[in-house]
């Protein structure tokens, strides 16, 4: 199952395989992010995007970011009183390690930018911050089955501990449903709207 048990301190997310006389302590203590194949049971409510299901926070906005060309979903922001919040799910190789390519290559990016750059190992593996006018960002990415997820939570320095917090909740249970279609690593997993939120675009315009 790809999930994890709560533990104190950092560590990664893998694998775990309790026995059937562990099914309900296991149901209560692992968390994911979740494979489709393997999510959980429960009551959380969470905005079906067609490639990702995520638990959304209290009072959250959503800002959706159109491709003008295609007419495509771009990505999907979480707006919320402390900065703001973005995950994305990717096709990623079956022998896994996207992350790690796709990190190394995100830290020279932003110090192209100018930005102050902090690497450090977090509940799925190696964290990134970013710091650069006033803005904190931090990137999270997660190894899963033929997919990679990256979690982006930005916004100002002040409320960077309530931003990025936010963003483990969230990660902690998302749903990624990565189909069986082929695609090559990177590819964006595509992005479909809930009928009423489309409609509310359309109608904007």
């Amino acid at each position: 199952m790809f999930g994890r048990r709560r533990k104190r301190g950092r560590h990664s997310a893998g694998s775990v395989d309790t026995g059937p006389e562990h099914d309900e302590a296991f149901d209560e203590d692992v968390e994911g992010p979740w494979d489709s194949t393997m999510a959980p049971h429960d009551d959380v409510q969470r905005l079906d995007l067609g490639s990702v299901q995520l638990p959304m926070p209290d009072e959250a906005q959503l800002q959706v970011e159109m491709d003008q060309e295609s007419g495509s979903v771009r990505a999907v922001h979480v707006l919320t009183s402390v900065g703001q919040l973005t995950v994305s799910a990717f096709a990623a190789p079956k022998s896994g390690g996207l992350w790690k390519e796709v990190g190394a290559e995100l830290i020279e990016g932003l110090k192209e930018d100018g930005a102050r750059i902090n690497r450090e190992n977090g509940e799925w593996g190696e964290e990134i911050t970013a710091r650069n006018q006033g803005v904190q960002i931090l990137f999270v990415g997660v190894d899963g089955p033929r997919w990679m997820l990256r979690g982006v939570a930005a916004g100002p320095e002040e409320h960077f501990e309530q931003n990025t917090a936010a963003l483990r909740e969230m990660l902690r249970g998302t749903v990624v449903v990565r189909g069986e279609q082929p695609m090559p690593p990177r590819t964006p997993l595509p992005v479909e709207l809930p009928e009423a939120i489309a409609r509310h675009i359309q109608q904007q315009g």
